[in-house]
């Protein structure tokens, strides 16, 4: 039996080899993997819902068996939706229900094809699936592969098993707060707004950061480049700049086509486009939850959050 389960989706759908691939690799570290994928590319649609519509979902055997050489312990699915269509039916009744007796200890969305830096986290699907499984208590990450060409992929796919490795060393084998709704606020890791005058000093700030992960209050953005030089740096959101966005058709048509022609960078310290483009791992942490809710995260642990290990990670996840 697997010693933990992982749940898996992406944006690019469930034939995308960049999911297979990191699904194979994560089976390959005696992990059980389930994947429940959109059917057909879903990228940029954000936390896109698809309402009171039945969504036909499929057992993908022949995948299973093409990819994964003990396919006992691993578990594919297609739905017809979006991403995040795809993490409410799996945690809100669809892993009961179709594999019974299996509780993923972790969600990993991706790995994305091309990268998701800056704004690009408000368009994403591969972003907005590890947000969405937030929002349920399930720990997340969201991962990237900074370039537009597969080529290259198992970089991406190496530095996402390492950072999972790292993750499920501080996590439950079961998440103990999916699907919770008591006893989720008042925490010392989350913001005291409206309260503008709590200055309390944090007490334990890397352990508050963790724990916030374990919750799915934040989850971890990596976005990996071609050149990766083996290391990480945790970041903030960078910069960019989308211009000449919209080309207008010449025929009459009245159309609109977006896609940015160009795209412009302002350097920010520790600014996740800034890194990556220095061959480093980029290792965002960023709250599940909008700001002003009840559930959004302690402004002031945003300074810890920067700290990170020799190799780049995360200081917080080793503070266990």
């Amino acid at each position: 039996m697997p010693k933990q389960w992982i749940l898996m989706t992406n944006d690019d759908g469930v034939e995308s080899e960049s999911l297979l691939g990191l699904g194979k690799a994560l089976a390959d570290q005696d992990l059980g993997v389930v994947i429940f994928a959109p059917s057909d590319n879903q990228s940029a649609t954000g936390m896109k819902l698809n309402l009171m519509k039945p969504l036909p979902f499929t057992h993908r055997i022949d995948l299973e068996k093409e990819w994964f050489s003990n396919s006992d312990f691993v578990h594919v699915y297609s739905l017809d939706g979006s991403p995040c269509d795809t993490v409410i039916a799996a945690l809100d009744g669809g892993l009961d229900k179709l594999m019974p007796g299996i509780r993923p200890s972790m969600l990993i969305s991706g790995i994305n094809l091309g990268p998701n830096l800056s704004q690009d986290v408000y368009h994403s699907g591969t972003v907005a699936a590890a947000k969405e499984a937030g929002l349920y208590g399930m720990p997340s990450i969201a991962s990237s592969w900074a370039s537009f060409d597969p080529e290259g992929m198992e970089i991406a796919i190496e530095a996402t098993v390492k950072l999972v490795l790292n993750c499920l060393k501080v996590l439950d084998l079961e998440p103990p707060h999916v699907l919770e709704r008591e006893n989720r606020t008042g925490k010392e890791y989350l913001s005291s707004w409206p309260d503008i005058e709590s200055k309390d000093a944090l007490s334990t700030p890397s352990n508050l950061v963790l724990k916030a992960f374990q919750s799915g209050e934040l989850f971890l953005n990596l976005n990996v480049p071609p050149h990766w030089n083996g290391l990480y740096k945790t970041t903030r959101l960078g910069m960019r700049w989308y211009r000449n966005a919209v080309k207008i058709g010449d025929d009459n048509s009245s159309t609109f086509t977006i896609g940015a022609a160009s795209i412009d960078h302002t350097p920010v310290e520790n600014g996740d486009c800034d890194v990556v483009n220095q061959s480093f791992a980029s290792l965002s942490c960023l709250a599940s939850w909008p700001q002003g809710h009840p559930l959004h995260l302690n402004p002031r642990l945003l300074a810890w959050i920067l700290k990170n290990t020799e190799d780049g990670l995360p200081i917080w996840l080793n503070s266990n």
